[in-house]
């Protein structure tokens, strides 16, 4: 699918530079940022499940071990 992608100077300034220190184009520097921002949240809610989880599954002990 196409799509236009209109940055300001400065956010295309930015993936420029990335773009360049990776070795690729603006549009697989754009895709690579995309993919691990979604990865980076993807990964954070994971986390936060998993902490959620515990924290209940062990309440009892967290409590007694905080008097």
């Amino acid at each position: 699918m196409a799509m236009t992608l209109r940055l300001e100077a400065e956010d295309e300034k930015t993936l420029a530079e990335l773009a360049e220190m990776d070795g690729v184009s603006k549009q697989e520097a754009t895709r690579r940022a995309i993919r691990e921002a979604a990865s980076r949240r993807h990964h954070q809610a994971g986390v936060a499940e998993a902490s959620a989880w515990a924290r209940d599954r062990y309440a009892e002990v967290l409590e007694r071990l905080g008097k």
